[in-house]
């Protein structure tokens, strides 16, 4: 379900505990009651250890941000929707995933709200053409109506509302929709003198101060302040993440509003959160303005997002795979396997290429790389500096365009073979491919893994099938056998392996004993 209580991102980074991460629109049922406080006023400064001669010079208060506040806020707009929850199969198994789990914040909320699972709360039997509404936020980019706000927010909406500061209520339509980075376009109709902002063009630095204006639980026009906290932030929640960190105060409704930097302009978009209850506790992120600016160009254009696509699948390099490879530096991305067709195995790209640059910038990772590639057009000429066969090498090629789903293979059945005897350096027993059903004709099958060795530690199960070792192909133990005792040989501490797993290919260094 789009911006109603919101989706729980369950495969979060280390940073992140399980189900800590939470979007931040609300959805609540018609009459939610809420509870005003008094009014106050907050100062924000920074203490700092001084000397008696600058004591008075300290004491001066610092500006706030009133005439910031007073600049920006007319832009910024409520987003409320309703949807069909009956009609609209994706809300329905969001919804079962909230309430799936009895001490998450995501049910609590839904309970707090008066939520229902398809099956029904406490043995409550739900309603047909149960309508539901969600409220988020969002802002104006243009006189003319365009304004920005999450995809989770108006996903599946049957109809969209936006609210002014100064109450007015117009209809919107959705222009466009990216869930890879959860942004969508909506078009306000009817004039063209409506307030606006800009996106900051420059990236903000960490600490700067950040101001964050939206609807949290639906009160409209909420305003606070803290300071960037991080950057390039990996939640778990797509190929693309890239999220600002900041600790200004923002909740569940906040979603699709904007964070503004001293002068202005909007340096993310609010999308989520990481806490323990459901509010806030002064950890949210942004999608950076860079990113924003490009999708939203997009869906004003065409409705939709296309992104370059490469078409191989990878991985970071590790230290061990770098020191297996001879690479001087863990940077880059090792590509596991490229695509048949795929623009990269067209320009001849293999597995264990390392890719270390596109178009002369260097590349820290795999998900630099995808983000990289993501930024540019279908038909794009590129250049990728790529570390092949212990040495360098260009390579030019054109992208493709990124298909919309592309997903991995089927799983390999397992075989019932007598294991051989494995290699104790690895800790595994495997056998030929070719005698083990479902696993193909080549690289040889693990049959046995030692719970205690090398490769267990690095995730290596029984049942995936191992290709290559140290770059070369294995058709049997013997082939791995001799390839462990080359790299042995050659003073190296791990050896490179690559290993075809039930979802995808993957490259694993397993240290060498």
């Amino acid at each position: 379900m789009n911006d109603r209580v919101n989706s729980d991102i369950t495969t979060t980074r280390k940073i992140l505990g399980p189900r800590r991460l939470a979007l931040l629109g609300t959805v609540a049922a018609l009459g939610v009651a809420v509870l005003a406080g008094s009014p106050g006023t907050a100062q924000f400064g920074v203490t700092f250890l001084i000397s008696p001669a600058h004591a008075a010079e300290s004491t001066a208060t610092p500006p706030g941000f009133g005439d910031l506040v007073a600049k920006v806020k007319p832009a910024v707009i409520s987003v409320r929707v309703k949807i069909d929850r009956d009609n609209d199969k994706n809300a329905m198994l969001q919804q079962n995933r909230m309430d799936s789990d009895e001490d998450s914040p995501f049910d609590q909320f839904s309970r707090q709200f008066g939520f229902r699972s398809p099956g029904g709360m406490n043995g409550m039997p739900r309603q047909r053409h149960q309508m539901v509404t969600g409220e988020g936020s969002g802002f104006f980019i243009s006189a003319d109506g365009y304004a920005v706000t999450n995809n989770h927010v108006v996903d599946h909406a049957e109809s969209v509302q936006v609210t002014m500061d100064d109450g007015t209520t117009y209809t919107a339509k959705v222009v466009g929709t990216d869930p890879k980075t959860d942004l969508a376009l909506i078009k306000v109709d009817g004039k063209r003198d409506f307030p606006f902002v800009n996106f900051a063009e420059q990236k903000p630095r960490i600490g700067d101060w950040v101001v964050a204006v939206g609807n949290p639980f639906g009160l409209g026009g909420t305003v606070t302040a803290g300071i960037v906290s991080a950057s390039g932030r990996d939640i778990g929640n797509g190929p693309y993440d890239d999220f600002i960190q900041i600790d200004a105060p923002i909740n569940k409704g906040n979603s699709g509003g904007p964070a503004f930097d001293m002068s202005g302009n909007v340096i993310g978009v609010n999308t989520a959160i990481f806490s323990p209850s459901g509010g806030s506790v002064g950890i949210g992120f942004d999608i950076p303005a860079a990113t924003a600016k490009l999708v939203v160009a997009q869906l004003k254009d065409k409705g939709a997002v296309t992104r370059g696509w490469l078409g191989v699948q990878v991985q970071p390099v590790t230290a061990d795979i770098a020191d297996s490879l001879g690479l001087k530096e863990a940077r880059g991305a090792i590509v596991d396997n490229p695509q048949d067709g795929s623009p990269a195995a067209k320009a001849g790209i293999e597995a264990g290429d390392v890719i270390t640059a596109v178009n002369g910038t260097a590349i820290k990772d795999s998900r630099d790389l995808a983000r990289t590639i993501a930024t540019l057009a279908p038909g794009t000429s590129v250049k990728l500096d790529v570390f092949h066969n212990g040495g360098s090498k260009t390579v030019t090629l054109t992208l493709g365009e990124l298909p919309n789903e592309r997903q991995a293979n089927g799983k390999a059945e397992e075989g019932k073979v007598q294991p051989d005897k494995g290699t104790p350096r690895l800790g595994l027993s495997l056998a030929p491919a070719g005698e083990v059903q479902g696993a193909g004709q080549k690289g040889v099958v693990v049959t046995e893994v030692d719970p205690q060795g090398p490769a267990a530690q690095r995730g290596i199960q029984t049942g995936d099938v191992i290709l290559n070792v140290g770059g070369k192909p294995v058709a049997n133990v013997s082939d791995v056998r001799a390839e462990l005792a080359q790299a042995k040989s050659s003073g190296k501490n791990s050896v490179l392996l690559q290993v075809k797993g039930v979802e995808a290919t993957r490259f694993v260094a397993v240290p060498l004993a």
